[in-house]
């Protein structure tokens, strides 16, 4: 061998060297990162148990960690914070309870890896049996939005859209009633069910127990709505990732009045009654409504949960919160520890003297930033954190809490009362209307 040679094999032998060593930097620095990516993820995970978070209440992603080869991508792509992370290569979930079944994990994972699921294997969750086509047990009732688990606006306006569209292919069927469809409810659902009945020239008549919104009307006025494009029907897309109540309130008016499309209003529906080929409808006061077809889109949220205490029904006593900036100067107090209370309270304690009454002893399941600004708040003392408390009397002009802990009563001043304690899934109107009702153990809602 040559000098010439030796020289070039040499060389040979220092580039391939270093380009080896050079890889294995590279990925020593790499396993390193994810290593520590994986630890971080492990604590936000036993934060998350530690604070009652790790535990899905709803709609949620589940892992299949043999088909999951670690892109990221269902970590990227979904907007809500630390639902799914990294931990050892695989994709698993952090705060399974913030999830609000969007759905852009599971469209985003490469390997098909992830499936929404609803319920898990220790806590059911009540769900009205439903179709493919959004029709229940009940042929000519149909199903869409929240009450049927799926609680993401623009979800909720696909679901109604769809809906109607399976119903107009049955509606051509003589009938002998005044309606080919009757909406209950206008809430996201109900108002994209209407416009699209509009569109499909379907007779149609849309009651709604409160007013247009349903449970986004009662929001608090200023509280953000988290969504995404949407295909609004007879209106086009429209690009919502961050709005107030009262746009989007706005918008959907705007899209109604646009088709000449109203609402009624303030009609709450007690009974649904089935007659030879159609159904009729009792309104709350007396009304009779016939129609051929049914589509309820009427929210899980169902009758505002009362806490049972005398005083109660007085009228400083409320259970949504709609003109929080007219409220000033008086004593409130509100009750609950979800994120409609405590951003409730957030709202009124600029003006007012706030507490705030949650019968366990941390904030469980509500948004990370809501936690933050809760115990800020009373930190500088905007507002009172009663931990461990439940109310035990309301009287005109006083609130009395009892500890749980010290089995202490307190009597406080109090002029308005706001409860957030959550609602009942109206269960039992829907099986007068022989509606079957099931309990989801983790039973997948979309997957592959």
């Amino acid at each position: 061998m040559d000098f010439l040679a030796m020289e070039q094999l040499i060389e040979n032998i220092l580039i391939y060297g270093l380009t080896f060593i050079l890889c294995g930097i590279v990925i020593f620095f790499y396993v390193r990162k994810q290593q520590k990516n994986s630890k971080k993820v492990e604590a936000k995970i036993a934060q998350a148990k530690l604070d009652g978070m790790y535990e899905p209440v709803s709609l949620h992603p589940v892992v299949d960690v043999n088909s999951c080869i670690r892109t990221g991508a269902c970590v990227a792509a979904c907007p809500e914070k630390d639902i799914l992370g990294i931990v050892n290569g695989k994709a698993t979930t952090i705060n399974a309870s913030h999830c609000i079944g969007h759905g852009a994990c599971f469209h985003a994972c490469p390997t098909q890896a992830i499936t929404l699921c609803i319920g898990t294997e220790k806590r059911g969750v009540e769900l009205p049996h439903v179709n493919q086509t959004f029709e229940t047990n009940v042929s000519g009732i149909y199903i869409a939005g929240e009450l049927g688990g799926m609680g993401l606006i623009k979800n909720a306006v696909e679901q109604g859209r769809q809906a109607v569209e399976n119903i107009a292919k049955s509606s051509k069927v003589q009938h002998n009633a005044t309606y080919d469809l009757i909406i209950v409810g206008a809430g996201p659902a109900g108002v994209s069910a209407t416009l699209t009945a509009k569109k499909l020239k379907l007779r149609c008549l849309t009651l709604e127990q409160d007013t247009l919104g349903g449970t986004v009307f009662t929001f608090p006025r200023s509280k953000i709505v988290m969504t995404s494009a949407m295909d609004l029907p007879l209106y086009g897309k429209i690009k919502l990732f961050e709005t107030s109540k009262t746009e989007l309130l706005s918008l959907w008016n705007e899209a109604l009045s646009k088709n000449q499309l109203t609402i009624q209003e303030n009609s709450k529906v007690e009974k649904i009654i089935q007659k030879e080929n159609y159904f009729e409808i009792e309104t709350l006061h007396g009304e009779l409504i016939t129609g051929k077809n049914i589509l309820l889109a009427i929210g899980r949220r169902g009758t505002p949960r009362k806490l049972g205490v005398p005083g109660e029904m007085q009228e400083k006593v409320a259970y949504r919160l709609l003109e929080p900036e007219e409220i000033s100067g008086k004593e409130i107090v509100v009750v609950g520890g979800g994120d409609s209370a405590i951003e409730s309270a957030l709202l009124l304690a600029g003006q007012n003297h706030v507490t705030l009454s949650y019968r366990s002893e941390v904030f469980n399941r509500i948004k990370p930033k809501n936690g933050e600004r809760i115990l800020e708040a009373a930190a500088n003392g905007k507002i009172q954190l009663w931990f461990n408390t439940n109310v035990l009397d309301i009287g005109k002009s006083d609130v009395t809490l009892y500890n749980s802990l010290t089995k202490e009563e307190t009597t406080i001043k109090n002029d308005l009362v706001y409860v957030f304690a959550g609602g009942e899934l109206p269960t039992q109107f829907l099986q007068k209307a022989g509606i079957q009702i099931t309990k989801k153990f983790g039973d997948a809602i979309l997957k592959h």
